[in-house]
């Protein structure tokens, strides 16, 4: 069992930056990826970012590049998504994932486990 959890979200304004923290228990995640999605009210969770625990190639949603970074702490078994120049649209909330890769990343197909959620507003 892979337990997930999240810290970092708040109320920000636009143009401005946050960084989450995904902090993981219960196993070895040498062959994992990890990663975040989103989910804004009346919408679909939705992929935002990615990474293999082995390597640093990351991956995207497009409407995220350029602003956001995932990056990991193999030591601490924690996961980070730094957000930088946010927008209104980027408010929703933020859930970490984990779990065997199951083919590109970019599917979500790897999320077997989640964590809780913690929420991003940002105002205009």
């Amino acid at each position: 069992q892979v337990q997930l959890v999240e810290s970092g979200g708040g109320l920000v304004q636009a143009g401005g930056s946050l960084r989450l923290s995904c902090a993981a228990s219960g196993r070895t995640f040498s062959m994992y990826a990890m990663g975040w999605f989103r989910q804004a009210p009346g919408k679909e969770r939705e992929f935002v970012a990615a990474m293999r625990w082995s390597d640093v190639q990351a991956y995207y949603t497009d409407s995220v590049k350029g602003r956001f970074t995932i990056s990991r702490d193999n030591a601490k078994n924690t996961v980070y998504l730094q957000m930088n120049s946010l927008k209104p649209e980027d408010t929703a909330v933020y859930y970490c994932a984990a779990g065997p890769i199951l083919g590109p990343l970019q599917s979500g197909r790897f999320a077997a486990y989640w964590g809780q959620g913690t929420q991003v507003t940002v105002s205009s």
